[in-house]
C-alpha cells in the first residue's frame, strides 16, 4: 500500500527530488504544496506531511499537522529561535522527524564526529574546524548540516555560541583553545561538501562526507517519512530512523 504524502514545497530542488523518486519507495505525493496552494485542503487525505519549503511555513505547517494528527518529516533550516521552540513543543503532540540533511552518509558523519569528539577533547592540541560548501543559490549560512555538526562540538567541549568563529578577517590574534572555528564556501552547482577537522600539533584528522545527488537526500526524506508513521509522539533525527543512536549508547 502506498504512503500518502503531502509535499510542502514541492516546486523546490528538494521538493522535486522526492517527487521524481517517490513511486520507487512505495510513496506517493497525494498533494503537492507550493506558493499560493493552501495544504488544509490535502491535510486529511494524507499519511505523512513532508516540509521542504521556506522558514516561514514550517510553523503553520506544524500547527496544521498537529491539529489533523498527522506525522511530519521537516528538512527546511534557518528558523528563528523562538520559532524553533514552538515548533519542538508540537512534536509533544504528533511524532516528528527533523534533520538538517537525510543522507545516511551525512548521518554517519554526525556519529563519526561525535565519537571523535568524545576521545580527543581531553586533548586540548586538537582544534576543531567546520568546512562546508553549497551552490551559489543557497540562502541560508551555515547549512543545516554544518550547524549540527557545531552542535556536536559544542556539547563535546561545553562552549557556547560565542565562541564560534564564523570565519575570520584581520588581526584577529592567536587561536583560543576553546574555539570552534566555522566557515561557509558558496559557489557554482556544489550538492554539499562537509568537514569537520581536528587540527592537531604534528597530525591532523579530517572528517569530509561529499553529496553529488541531490537524489541521496530524497531518499532519506522518504525513508523517514515511512519510519515515523506509527510511531509515538516525540522529536526524533534521521539518527534515530537509521538506528545510529542506538550504537551510540
Amino acid at each position: 500500500m502506498s504512503l500518502n504524502i503531502l509535499l510542502c514545497g514541492a516546486g523546490g530542488r528538494m521538493g522535486q527530488a522526492i517527487s521524481l523518486i517517490s513511486q520507487e519507495h512505495g510513496c506517493t505525493i497525494s498533494f503537492p504544496v507550493d506558493l499560493g496552494d493552501d495544504p488544509a485542503q490535502g491535510i486529511d487525505s494524507c499519511d505523512v506531511v513532508i516540509d521542504f519549503s521556506l522558514r516561514e511555513a514550517t510553523l503553520p505547517l506544524a500547527r496544521l499537522s498537529s491539529a489533523a494528527g498527522k506525522p511530519m518529516v521537516i528538512g527546511t533550516t534557518g528558523h528563528e529561535p523562538s520559532e524553533k521552540a514552538e515548533i519542538e513543543a508540537i512534536s509533544s503532540k504528533i511524532p516528528m522527524v527533523w534533520a538538517g540533511n537525510f543522507s545516511t552518509g551525512v548521518n554517519l558523519l554526525f556519529y563519526l564526529t561525535e565519537q571523535a569528539a568524545r576521545v580527543l577533547d581531553g586533548q586540548s592540541d586538537f582544534d576543531p574546524e567546520v568546512i562546508e560548501m553549497h551552490h551559489r543559490l543557497k540562502k541560508d549560512a551555515p547549512s543545516g548540516t554544518a550547524d549540527r555538526l557545531l552542535e556536536i562540538l559544542k556539547e563535546s567541549r561545553e562552549l557556547g555560541d560565542d565562541q564560534i568563529a564564523h570565519g575570520r578577517s584581520g588581526m584577529v590574534g592567536a587561536r583560543p583553545a576553546k574555539e570552534i572555528g566555522s566557515h561557509a564556501l558558496r559557489g557554482g552547482d556544489v550538492v554539499g561538501d562537509h568537514t569537520v577537522l581536528f587540527a592537531g600539533m604534528g597530525e591532523r584528522i579530517e572528517l569530509t562526507h561529499r553529496a553529488t545527488d541531490r537524489k541521496i537526500f530524497a531518499a532519506g526524506a522518504l525513508r523517514a517519512a515511512k519510519w515515523v508513521v506509527g510511531n509515538s509522539p516525540g522529536l526524533y533525527s534521521m539518527q534515530d530512523v537509521l538506528g545510529l543512536t542506538s550504537w551510540a549508547k
